[in-house]
């Protein structure tokens, strides 16, 4: 089978299961990414864009389409879990890919933390007679066993989760377009993609920094590779579909959005976390409220942290099999084919870090800003593993796939990281030295970073290292 054998050339064994199709693959990234996403996050993006959040969401799919397309061709020349830490470390030097996997574990570890706490605190102002803290745990505790039971059950549920959200979303896009038609709001208009009163670049690049938020979770799909029927042309394939879909839902429901804004200058000025909701009510009432905020609070608590659970663990699986994170992180279930242990330590960080920050009145905000920076940094490095792999040494005559596509992605990204949050430039700074200090000991340990296949010429290297099945 020509997709195991790509594994096997690279040094490793098939532990895990292979069960995922193509339309698996793009629910997966649809539920993480989450079509309604920026529900949550309306208001940011709002009053950060200068009232033109359609246009933060559009440069903002635009950006990672041609991030996409940097997946594709590195998922096909190395179509093995782990994503930009393997196609780093193979495509520049084992290193690189240490500390590129080490920051994308910045944005990895942290999304499940957010994402939690922001359903948790939004259920608990539901039914406040539950804390906080125990409706995290309550969150973290169903995830964790869905996904220690293997993908096929991860899965099906994503399938009912996603329909539930764009029932949701077909909702309150109808109730949204009648209020419209009804005179409501300020009336169809292109100010939410371009308003020449408030637009410069440096502006839209910062709200930019914030709408990829809802994006992340598209890279996650290849993480499934090893796990995906049709291999690495399946998961390239569904990267661009779903990221395709979710900038299409994205953004249709800021623009009908920012057309139902009760206060557009007020929300300039202030920005709010409930701006959506309001929108909602004064389309539809609170009944409409109520809908899209319990909506957010499971899709974010349940849909997406499912599918983040799963990305994280397997980049920590990916990491612990060639010797750079601890061993025991790479043991696979025999029963279920999944990397067991990477579970159940994302879920104690999950209830841990996130117990931490619902202490804090800015735990929400402080988390927001620190996830984007690793995730933005891991990509420029992407774009660039694929020049150098593919032009410098594969001599490929391909210009626009693996010179011209990956320069343009990573000068809009560039942009967006000069542009973002203070807080999370000086994170992302402090975590990259961290990353440093770390590499920096491994050496002195004689475990430099190094990855199967890449010492020697595939089917001269040594053979496939012993099964981490238990």
């Amino acid at each position: 089978m020509r997709t195991q054998e790509s594994i096997e050339q690279f040094g490793y064994q098939q532990e895990l299961r292979r069960g995922v199709g193509l339309t698996d693959l793009v629910f997966y990234g649809l539920v993480f990414m989450v079509p309604i996403a920026p529900f949550a996050i309306f208001g940011l993006v709002y009053s950060q864009s200068g009232g033109m959040p359609v246009l933060a969401y559009l440069v903002g799919v635009i950006a990672l389409l041609f991030t996409a397309a940097s997946y594709a061709q590195m998922v096909k020349a190395f179509p093995l879990s782990g994503s930009v830490y393997n196609y780093a470390g193979r495509g520049i030097a084992p290193p690189v890919g240490f500390m590129t996997g080490w920051m994308v574990l910045l944005d990895y570890i942290l999304v499940p933390c957010l994402l939690y706490l922001v359903a948790s605190v939004a259920m608990n102002s539901s039914v406040p007679q539950v804390p906080v803290w125990a409706w995290l745990v309550i969150f973290v505790v169903v995830n964790m066993v869905i996904n220690l039971r293997g993908i096929r059950m991860t899965v099906k549920l994503t399938r009912v989760m996603i329909a539930l959200e764009l029932v949701v979303l077909a909702l309150f896009l109808l109730v949204g377009v009648w209020a419209l038609l009804q005179g409501k709001g300020q009336g169809f208009s292109l100010a939410p993609l371009f308003n020449p009163e408030t637009f410069s670049w440096p502006v839209m690049f910062a709200a930019v920094s914030v709408a990829v938020l809802s994006f992340l979770g598209f890279d996650g799909i290849s993480m499934l590779v090893e796990e995906s029927t049709g291999g690495s042309a399946q998961v390239g394939r569904a990267m661009r579909v779903a990221l395709a879909l979710a900038g299409v839902l994205f953004i249709t429901q800021v623009w009908v959005a920012a057309l139902l804004v009760p206060d557009p200058a007020g929300l300039l000025r202030e920005g709010s976390d409930t701006a959506f909701y309001d929108t909602a009510a004064l389309a539809g009432g609170e009944w409409l409220r109520h809908l899209t905020s319990t909506a957010t609070a499971l899709s974010w608590g349940l849909a997406n942290t499912l599918v983040a659970q799963v990305a994280v663990s397997r980049l920590l699986y990916a990491m612990a099999r060639d010797r750079q994170l601890p061993s025991f992180l790479a043991k696979v279930s025999v029963r279920h084919s999944v990397p067991a242990n990477a579970i159940t330590l994302v879920a104690a960080l999950s209830v841990g870090l996130g117990i931490w920050m619902s202490t804090r009145d800015d735990g929400v905000v402080l988390l927001s800003s620190l996830i984007n920076m690793g995730a933005m940094v891991a990509f420029v490095v992407l774009h660039v593993s694929v020049i150098v792999h593919y032009e410098f040494r594969m001599r490929s005559e391909n210009m626009w796939s693996h010179l011209f596509s990956p320069l343009i992605g990573m000068a809009i990204l560039v942009f967006v990281v000069l542009n973002a949050n203070v807080m999370a430039q000086v994170v992302g700074l402090v975590w990259l030295g961290v990353g440093l200090l770390v590499l920096i000991t491994l050496y002195a340990l004689g475990r430099r970073p190094s990855l199967h296949g890449t010492s020697a010429t595939p089917g001269l290297h040594d053979p496939s290292p012993k099964s981490t099945r238990r």
